[in-house]
């Protein structure tokens, strides 16, 4: 009898530990660059490494259903290409520049970004919360960028967080679409399968620097193989945190667990803080709580009726 109640605080617990696996990405992808690796082979580690985790339960759960695959040829390569690549190398390349956390939220302007997407692609207005919500969210992207201050923060990581918010807003809106009705994991496997070929081609052809040390990385002040590192980062930050997302989704639905899936940039100041010991300013802290104030606002202002542009009144005569 009891079950109802329990369902959906699983499925609460499931999106918060994916948003803080997800969150540690930043500090490993630091940890690796500190070492003298490239942000590319960074990328090439993680997305490969995870395609090949994921390729064994992707096969199990398409077979007998690859007529699907081959009909959603196009989703898949934009997810891979987009979500994937576009947004993990771009987050890699911004970490190099600006501290992780701050890069995570500035990623997180990505549904900011797909709500005026879809305003100008239907041409239907969002609700009045809706974009109330966006200026919040720009505001504090203002304040924990530094430049109310005048100690903005370097401007390349600022650009490389943004390339990654059109890739988080890309992530979104791939994962909205289920007309090829292929189940959310195997997508994901499919994607990242796509992502990782993208990234050997593009890296053996000299277009994306690849280089990978054996230097010891320093994860938490230790000196550690970098075996280790990229290991966390793929089996932590990349496989374990889309089993859970897909595990908390199916339980919560798509809508509540994106809610949860915004605790992320607070798990990534977070991590910083504990990991890192980098503290944010004052300014930063209220420009972090305006962005997640921000975005949630976006979201609830979805819930409402959007506005139709208007149609001319037909006369009967």
């Amino acid at each position: 009898m009891g079950t109802g109640r329990a369902w959906p605080v699983m499925g609460f617990l499931l999106a918060l530990g994916s948003a803080a696996c997800f969150a540690l990405s930043g500090i490993f992808a630091s940890a690796l660059m500190s070492a003298g690796w490239s942000a590319g082979a960074a990328v090439t580690a993680r997305i490969g490494f995870a395609a090949v985790v994921l390729a064994v339960p992707t096969c199990i759960m398409l077979r007998g259903e690859w007529d699907r695959v081959r009909r959603a040829w196009r989703p898949i390569l934009l997810f891979g290409l987009l979500a994937v690549v576009g947004c993990q190398l771009a987050f890699f390349l911004a970490v190099q520049f600006i501290p992780p956390s701050l890069a995570l939220l500035i990623e997180f302007l990505g549904p900011v970004m797909l709500v005026f997407w879809y305003w100008i692609r239907t041409r239907v207005q969002p609700s009045g919360l809706t974009l109330i919500g966006a200026a919040i969210a720009v505001l504090g992207l203002v304040a924990v960028s530094g430049v109310a201050t005048g100690g903005a923060l370097h401007p390349l990581g600022i650009l490389f967080a943004l390339i990654a918010a059109v890739g988080n807003a890309s992530y979104f809106a791939a994962g909205a679409s289920s007309d090829h009705g292929i189940p959310p994991l195997p997508f994901v496997g499919l994607g990242l399968a796509v992502g990782a070929v993208a990234l050997v081609v593009v890296s053996a052809t000299g277009l994306l620097p690849f280089t990978a040390t054996a230097a010891p990385a320093t994860l938490v002040s230790v000196s550690v193989s970098p075996v280790v590192v990229v290991t966390g980062m793929v089996l932590i930050s990349t496989v374990i945190s889309y089993v859970l997302g897909v595990a908390a989704a199916r339980r919560l639905g798509a809508t509540v667990a994106s809610f949860t899936g915004y605790s992320e940039p607070l798990f990534g100041i977070l991590w910083t803080i504990v990991l890192l010991a980098i503290v944010p300013t004052g300014l930063q802290w209220v420009g972090a709580a305006l962005v997640v104030l921000g975005v949630v606002t976006v979201k609830l202002g979805e819930l409402r009726p959007r506005v139709r542009p208007r149609t001319p009144a037909l006369s009967d005569s």
